[in-house]
């Protein structure tokens, strides 16, 4: 008996000595939808990592037309069951064009993860720093920072977004996409960032960093900026797939990244006319984009739920 309580006693005395990254993580490993979100994540993040490779050993380039792939009597459709599928084409080719599926799904989760990840940077570079600086400081800096947060919040962004790709012309598409998309995301996290940074600015460590001389930017970096970090960090993971899904609406729209380089979105908007002949033309982008969305949403709830519980609750 003396035992079992003894034990019992030495679990909790454990988990106090652990710090709170270390009890994320196993938190996180006890999760099954955890490891299969990461699993597909990373399989995703592989898969655009190591596209030129991948198209190289599926033996054709993104752009490469395979005319013998098609019909040209029966309206260029792919000849084989399930949209061309063979052992040239490992998951078929585009109706009329016979550009191999695989490779341009592979180049796709380059381009469309690409600029997630980007934009992503860029909202929470700015939203952290933005909302760091309004909490902090306060007073004028304050209420100049929250009004332009919800003068962004309140523009109708993807207006302006279909406005600046449709007027833009000779740029370079992927990087006016990454900074266009990036503008109009930052308020939110500077609102979460910001909220955060109230709470601990009067903290005891934070009053004696100031009482013991410490200037303004030491405070922010050493102190304000690690105590907000788990909730950016789980805030993060809920960002990506929005932008994921933004960058596919924008090609899908014909505004986003300009053929022949491949995109999610674009696939999508360009299967939508052989739905009905070729469904696996649909199927398959359609897929990807939805197996990558859910997993990184998955994980971002999951790391909210622990990184952040009191916001999961509001």
């Amino acid at each position: 008996m003396t035992s079992l309580n003894t034990s019992a006693a030495a679990a909790p005395a454990a988990l106090a000595g652990s710090s709170p990254w270390q009890l994320a993580r196993r938190e996180l490993r006890r999760r099954t939808s955890v490891k299969v979100s990461l699993g597909v994540v990373s399989l995703f993040l592989l898969m655009a990592v190591g596209a030129p490779l991948l198209s190289a050993l599926g033996g054709w380039s993104p752009e490469e037309f395979d005319k013998s792939a098609v019909d040209p009597y029966l309206g260029g459709q792919p000849i084989g069951p399930l949209g061309g599928v063979s052992a040239d084409h490992w998951l078929g080719v585009e109706p009329v064009t016979g550009r191999d599926l695989f490779a341009r799904v592979v180049h796709g989760a380059q381009v469309s993860l690409l600029i997630a990840f980007a934009a992503t940077a860029i909202v929470v570079i700015v939203g952290t720093a933005a909302g760091i600086a309004a909490g902090y400081f306060g007073g004028r800096t304050d209420a100049v920072l929250s009004r332009l947060m919800d003068l962004t919040m309140s523009f109708p962004s993807l207006i302006f977004m279909i406005a600046m790709m449709s007027v833009a012309k000779d740029v370079n598409r992927i990087l006016l996409m990454t900074v266009v998309i990036g503008l109009f995301g930052w308020p939110g996290v500077a609102r979460v960032v910001r909220g955060q940074t109230l709470s601990l600015k009067h903290r005891e460590y934070v009053d004696a960093a100031r009482v013991g001389g410490s200037g303004a930017w030491r405070i922010l970096t050493r102190d304000i900026l690690p105590g907000v970090s788990g909730p950016v960090i789980a805030y993060t993971t809920l960002i990506i797939p929005g932008m994921i899904a933004t960058e596919a609406a924008l090609s899908y729209l014909g505004v986003g990244v300009r053929p022949p380089t491949p995109s999610w979105g674009q696939m999508i908007a360009e299967s939508v006319a052989f739905y009905d002949t070729d469904p696996m033309y649909f199927v398959i982008p359609s897929t990807c984009l939805f197996l990558t969305v859910l997993a990184f949403t998955l994980l971002g709830d999951a790391l909210r739920d622990i990184l952040d519980p009191r916001g999961s609750r509001t």
